[in-house]
């Protein structure tokens, strides 16, 4: 059985910084791709920024600048440092992931999900 994990919300003022973390843990064979998204107006989730397995990243057009998604392949770990937060970032952040078990076929795994709260 696969989880994600994810640590690292809470409460920060405008313009401060946090960085989220999100571990992947049980009978996993690959990873292919991690990412981290939020709730929309309109979408289930939007995506904030993923990574693939090589370190090719991709953010949407709100983070570029100021978000930095990394990843441990070693740990099954990623990261999103959010840096220059605004209140507009305030939103459940999700992590997802591409995962294969060993025995079964690739499946999206998506956290419990961490709170980020942008106030003064």
């Amino acid at each position: 059985q696969v989880q994600l994990v994810e640590s690292g919300g809470g409460l920060v003022q405008p313009g401060g910084s946090l960085r989220l973390s999100c571990a992947a843990s049980g009978s996993i064979a690959n990873i292919y791709h991690m990412g981290w998204y939020r709730p929309a107006p309109g979408k289930q989730r939007e995506l904030v920024a993923d990574i693939t397995f090589g370190g090719r990243t991709n953010y949407a057009d709100s983070g570029k600048g100021r978000f930095t998604i990394s990843r441990d392949n070693a740990k099954n770990t990623v990261y999103l440092q959010m840096n220059s937060l605004k209140p507009e970032d305030t939103a459940v952040y999700f992590c997802n992931a591409q995962i294969r078990s060993w025995g079964s076929d690739w499946a999206d795994y998506w956290g419990q999900g961490t709170q980020v709260t942008v106030s003064s």
